[in-house]
């Protein structure tokens, strides 16, 4: 929320500088054009950083949960590999909330099943997950939201109030959007990249380190690595006496409409 208020309030006062330029031509065109590279730089760390709450209000870690406690989120399934993830999560009693990618909930009707079969939580991550989908107008982009909510309760029952966006990614469009479908924002704090990172202990160093109550950890349930990591986390929360909650758990809201 601070850096909320901090980009927001910054754009801002860039804004006033442009307009008091153009009305009163006070500074030289070089001054203007750093402060519109400014205000550029600013955007776009706002588009790439879901935390900055710079588009729309995202729920991104709870630093005022009362238990020591970290929620495990996974994207980009389900596949065949979920079927691991939720072996481990199993084996140590452990719920995780799923970010589902539609097509892949279409694909795989009878793992979805099984995540919520096991307890855990199934929730909205796009229909396709295109690679140019932050390019997407506000119309396609709630399609994108509102037919993964339709193949979810067709398969499930469920129909989910939990949203990520693709890679983390906001824009106008995408905030317009969420505001019609009314879906909560979830980001996270502790990125794994456990997709292009090729190792188990970098991966697991980029979410424990400084893990503190309250965290969101992102890990992907389509990557084979992410078996190995997930298995040395838990082990790891054991061990410094952290337990996990569900996204809705964390932050004491709805899962499901």
């Amino acid at each position: 929320m601070l850096v909320r208020k901090v980009v927001n309030s910054i754009s801002l006062v860039i804004i006033i500088i442009v307009m008091v330029t153009i009305l009163f031509n006070k500074l030289p065109w070089w001054s203007l054009a750093a402060i519109v590279l400014i205000w550029i730089l600013i955007t776009a760390y706002g588009v790439a950083n879901i935390r900055s709450g710079y588009f729309l209000k995202s729920l991104s870690y709870n630093p005022d949960t009362k238990r020591r406690q970290i929620a495990i989120t996974f994207d980009d399934g389900p596949s065949q590999n979920t079927l691991k993830i939720l072996d481990v999560l199993n084996k140590y009693n452990v719920k995780g909330t799923f970010f589902c990618i539609g097509k892949q909930v279409k694909l795989y009707p009878d793992i979805t099943r099984e995540i919520i079969a096991k307890g855990h939580i199934i929730a909205n991550h796009t229909y396709s997950h295109d690679k140019f989908i932050d390019m997407y107008t506000t119309k396609r982009f709630t399609e994108e939201i509102i037919t993964t909510d339709t193949v979810i309760r067709e398969v499930s029952g469920k129909i989910p109030l939990l949203f990520r966006p693709p890679y983390g990614i906001t824009n106008p469009n995408i905030a317009r959007a969420v505001k019609k479908t009314g879906h909560h924002v979830i980001g996270w704090n502790k990125r794994s990249f456990d997709t292009t990172i090729p190792s188990e202990k970098v991966i697991l160093n980029r979410v424990t380190k400084n893990l503190k109550p309250g965290d969101i950890i992102l890990l992907h349930d389509t990557k084979f690595i992410t078996i190995a990591v997930l298995e040395q986390l838990l082990l790891f929360l054991q061990k410094n006496n952290y337990t996990t909650a569900t996204i809705d758990e964390l932050f004491s809201i709805q899962a499901y409409a």
